[in-house]
């Protein structure tokens, strides 16, 4: 049932997470976000639902010739755990809403960063991608390095707080883009089709790109199919 979906949270990463806060419209309405859209498009002429199948040839033809203004009536909220690493690049897209946890007001805890599972090489033809992986004995040895890192940067935290330091500037010894910060995000279905056309495919960071595929297979598939159909067949291509 697409109504449990409501609340359900999916990890992502090692600490991370993302989860479906609320939708609108929500789906024990009995309107489905398809239907939502398809619903304020006909508003242009007073009619609402005319059958699923005249409805999603509808809804196929806004997509496809890009009259998006009705996608923009149905709207996502989320609860996310990310890395500095990730939110870094996800703040970049202006349409999204944010609230964060501030680290001015709760305290971060030991294991609030991120240790990736493989080591990427940089790639030799993309100044700003990665390509292949570090051999096993490397990657274990940076990834021995980073746990040493991480626990010498909160050490210091530590003791700073115990000295009486403010936990805004205490945060200074903390690794800046490892940390974890839980964020709710909301917005709606057009630009998070845009957001998912850039961070999905494979040339997008994988930090952020496995958020944006656990946001598209989770939540927006199931709740929305028509559209992820047409996104999937118009723009993902």
């Amino acid at each position: 049932m697409t109504t449990d979906l409501i609340g359900k949270q999916i990890p992502v990463l090692d600490k991370g997470y993302i989860q479906l806060l609320d939708m609108m419209p929500h789906p024990n309405t009995g309107i489905s976000g398809d239907l939502a859209i398809v619903n304020a498009a006909r508003v242009s002429f007073l009619g609402e639902s005319k059958g699923s199948a005249q409805d999603k040839k509808l809804l196929f033809y806004l997509l496809r010739h890009r009259h998006t203004s009705p996608f923009e009536q149905v709207e996502f909220k989320f609860r996310v755990r990310a890395p500095v690493v990730t939110w870094w690049q996800w703040v970049r897209h202006r349409t999204w809403n944010f609230n964060a946890q501030s680290g001015r007001y709760t305290p971060f805890q030991e294991n609030d960063f991120y240790e990736p599972d493989i080591w990427r090489k940089q790639a030799a033809d993309n100044k700003q991608a990665s390509e292949g992986e570090l051999d096993a004995a490397q990657a274990a040895e940076l990834s021995k390095l980073l746990t040493e890192h991480y626990e010498r940067g909160f050490d210091l935290y530590s003791k700073a707080l115990e000295m009486g330091v403010a936990r805004e500037q205490a945060r200074v010894f903390l690794s800046g883009f490892a940390v974890y910060y839980t964020w709710v995000a909301k917005i709606d279905a057009h630009n998070l089709m845009h957001f998912l056309s850039l961070r999905m495919p494979n040339d997008a960071q994988y930090e952020i790109r496995v958020y944006a595929r656990a946001i598209f297979d989770n939540f927006f598939k199931p709740l929305m199919p028509w559209t992820a159909e047409a996104f999937e067949k118009y723009v993902l291509k």
